[in-house]
């Protein structure tokens, strides 16, 4: 059985002011934060342990998802005391687990990229790597324009030819979409408490040893939520409607949601509240009469009663404008 490692520590830079307090993984997208509906797919995939990779603050991840028993599966935290790059993130969360009892038994490991919502099936992914008993197995997608992206051209077996960088004329559409298969000699061999990029490093290394890495193509739901403008897509996309509210949440009279609007748990909102196309956290506080637009609003939030907020990232300590989404 597969063991899940969920690369969680980045700094979310072009998610600023968002991530000033919360790491990019946890903002919530369509209700949950993003790290909850990559562990709900690892669990679709069979997936019962999951180690979350993290570094910046990591101790936010602990108090929300613990030791996993609420999702029925077990989870480790594996934290880094200074960034270590995809490759060494992966070498280290490995160290929580018995990795020579992994070899033996060529129990393989699936890595998800913490800011990526994929909607393509693992279990497919994990089959395909098996079959072809590849040392490395990554999605690939197509997209219009490759030129904002590394390219992974592959010959007719899906066998990946090369990883190159960003160019003005790609030579494929494929790109790496995040989410790898690794079998255990692979991370075996990745330095431990070194900086390593598997991107940069590992993939073409394995490539040019003549190792079999593959590309498991599937052109399913993709989005990098690396920046607001896509937060809030991810989200519509998910709430695939006017609005989805979490449970112990209460509308007062008149007040209306709208654009795809996600709305926590346990939030109070007030009479002729209007919100629309916004992002609205755990347990916030809307006053009577407010207006939402275009905005973020972290848990335990209170909005005053007739406030305007448009294109603003709300939170306890912060009240900073966005780009609008």
């Amino acid at each position: 059985m597969a063991i899940g490692i969920l690369l969680v520590g980045g700094f979310g830079t072009r998610l600023k002011p968002l991530t000033n307090q919360t790491p990019k993984p946890m903002l919530p997208v369509g209700g949950l934060p993003v790290t909850e509906h990559q562990i709900l797919a690892a669990k679709k995939a069979g997936i019962s342990t999951v180690i979350l990779a993290t570094s910046y603050l990591s101790e936010v991840f602990i108090p929300y998802f613990g030791d996993g028993s609420k999702w029925g599966m077990q989870l480790k935290y594996a934290v880094e005391k200074q960034p270590l790059g995809t490759g060494g993130a992966i070498r280290n969360a490995a160290e929580l687990i018995d990795l020579n009892s992994a070899l033996l038994a060529n129990e393989e490991f699936v890595i998800f990229n913490g800011d990526v919502l994929s909607q393509h099936s693992i279990s497919a992914q994990l089959e395909f790597h098996r079959k072809n008993r590849a040392a490395a197995t990554l999605h690939l997608i197509n997209v219009a324009d490759a030129r904002a992206f590394g390219c992974v051209p592959t010959d007719e077996t899906g066998r990946v030819t090369a990883f190159l960088e960003k160019m003005e004329n790609p030579v494929t559409n494929a790109i790496n979409a995040g989410c790898y298969v690794f079998s255990p000699s692979v991370i075996s061999e990745i330095p431990l408490n070194q900086v390593v990029s598997v991107e940069r490093e590992t993939f073409p290394a394995l490539v040019d040893s003549g190792r079999p890495v593959f590309g498991y193509a599937e052109q399913s739901y993709w989005l990098d939520i690396g920046t607001p403008a896509a937060l809030f897509k991810g989200s519509r996309d998910l709430v695939a409607g006017e609005f989805a509210a979490g449970p112990g949440t209460k509308f007062g009279e008149g007040a209306l949601a709208t654009g795809g609007s996600s709305i926590g748990s346990n939030c109070q909102i007030g009479n002729a509240v209007v919100i629309a196309n916004s992002i609205i956290g755990d347990q916030v506080i809307i006053g009577d009469g407010a207006e939402i637009k275009d905005s973020f609003i972290l848990h335990g939030s209170e909005v005053e009663k007739g406030a305007q907020i448009h294109s603003r990232y709300l939170s306890k300590s912060e009240n900073l404008e966005i780009p609008a989404p």
